[in-house]
């Protein structure tokens, strides 16, 4: 008998094999993400304005609740408008700030422009903008 094969272990990897229903193609670690993504809704007083934002209102009225709520700290969380839709409008911010950002926009009173008070509201916040993305479908499918 040939010292190289040996039938005894040949026919328990055999088994080995046929009993293993799966195979591991890709092993991925996913880390902490640098980014969080914040959704936010334009409520407005009466509710029946038509207000809609735009880029540069989202900047000025989060600039405004940071200012407000941590001085000059705030301001300089950076922050950057991702999508602006109708009333709403998706931001994303560093991870580490995203619970300071929630605070001043919480605590932040809105705006009084002519009679018509308006006021963002955050919808979701999440490290993972697909999870929010992926969820606002099902908001949709039970409200209509």
């Amino acid at each position: 008998m040939d010292q190289d094969t040996n039938p005894e272990a040949e026919q328990s990897i055999l088994e080995k094999t046929r009993l293993q229903k799966s195979h591991e193609l890709l092993t991925c670690i996913i880390r902490t993400p640098p980014f969080s993504y914040i959704h936010l809704e334009l409520l407005t007083n009466p509710p029946d304005a038509a207000v809609e934002l735009d880029n540069l209102q989202v900047k000025s009225y989060c600039t405004a609740a940071l200012r407000q709520f941590l001085g000059l700290t705030g301001t300089a969380i950076p922050l950057d408008v991702l999508k602006v839709s109708g009333s709403e409008c998706w931001i994303r911010v560093p991870r580490e700030d995203l619970g300071s950002f929630a605070a001043a926009l919480t605590a932040w009173k809105g705006t009084n422009d002519g009679g018509i008070e308006s006021l963002l509201r955050i919808k979701q916040c999440s490290d993972w903008l697909g999870a929010m993305v992926g969820s606002n479908g099902q908001e949709q499918l039970w409200n209509n």
